[in-house]
């Protein structure tokens, strides 16, 4: 007998039915970045479509995001050079702009979940995620200051924190610190598995945050490792993460599905800015179908076992999916 798989797709309908990976907009968080000013909206040179808004635009577009069923944003600070230094010390400034963002879209969208980045790359003079000391990254150093961050956030009115800096510990004590504050309420997503990749060049271009000096080879992890990866996964989730990010995306379909296997949390993954860039080049080049071809790379990432994807082409994806 011929066995014919074939009839399982036959037309649309059947092969709506036999479907294994779905994706709708509730799969998608919108990164964003913010700047000062008032009306402001400047192109992002590698991320065609992509640019930083003023708190003003911010909300009109989160707004947008909202209305298609992207639950969430995630925000990124581009802040001038005077506010940065060796410390970061504007990181934890209550006044400052990410916190002042996150209470516009909290006022605008109460219902909207608002993500905020804990690291101090935007903040940094030297554009690394944590302290340097005598040419190293302090870990040690490093930790309170984000502990110290995450709760401005949550006093701000952040759902959740993101620390996306891998330093040792620091998933434990911004949960201790959050508790001590009264912000039992606010969820961890941990950027527990993130790689030191090509792929994050036209985000550095988009916060001016690349490092000054050195990588971030000494913290982030090396892409030829997976079994470390699950080791970061490990500790994270005793420390009391309550999402865990792969990072980047589509490069780690297969670490995603490791992580899927091990752990019982939400899985998140991001789709990066150097996925993105390349997606649009391709796209506007003619080299292939765009729309197309951003819903493939997204429902590949389900398919692999991500509960939640950060997006730069969210507010495209769910316009493509409604």
């Amino acid at each position: 007998m011929l066995v014919r798989p074939r009839r399982n797709r036959l037309n649309a309908q059947i092969r709506g039915l036999v479907r294994e990976a779905t994706l709708s907009p509730h799969h998608l968080i919108l990164p964003m970045f913010v700047q000062d000013g008032e009306g402001k909206r400047t192109p992002i040179t590698s991320m065609p479509g992509q640019a930083r808004l003023s708190i003003d635009m911010l909300v009109e577009t989160a707004q947008q995001a909202f209305a298609l069923g992207v639950p969430g944003v995630a925000l990124f600070p581009a802040l001038t050079d005077e506010l940065k230094d060796s410390r970061g010390a504007e990181s934890t400034n209550s006044v400052g702009l990410l916190p002042r963002a996150v209470r516009a879209l909290k006022a605008a969208v109460p219902d909207l979940l608002v993500i905020t980045d804990v690291a101090l790359d935007p903040y940094s003079s030297d554009g690394h995620d944590g302290v340097l000391v005598n040419g190293h990254i302090d870990n040690d150093v490093t930790v309170p200051i984000l502990a110290e961050m995450a709760v401005a956030q949550a006093r701000a009115g952040a759902d959740i924190v993101a620390p996306s800096d891998m330093m040792d510990g620091r998933v434990a004590a911004i949960r201790t610190a959050l508790d001590a504050s009264g912000f039992t309420n606010v969820g961890i997503c941990s950027y527990c598995v993130k790689y030191a990749s090509a792929f994050y060049g036209p985000f550095r271009e988009a916060l001016d945050s690349a490092p000054r000096g050195g990588d971030k080879k000494t913290y982030q992890m090396d892409p030829a490792n997976m079994r470390e990866a699950l080791r970061e996964v490990r500790l994270d989730e005793a420390e009391g993460a309550d999402w865990l990010m792969v990072k980047p995306g589509l490069p780690y379909a297969d670490v995603i599905r490791q992580v899927r296997d091990l752990t019982a949390l939400p899985v998140a993954t991001y789709q990066v800015s150097g996925e993105y860039a390349m997606l649009k080049a391709a796209g506007q080049n003619g080299w292939l179908d765009y729309d197309y071809a951003l819903l493939e790379t997204l429902l590949c990432l389900r398919r692999a076992g991500a509960d939640i994807i950060f997006t730069y082409a969210a507010i495209e994806a769910a316009k493509l999916l409604g």
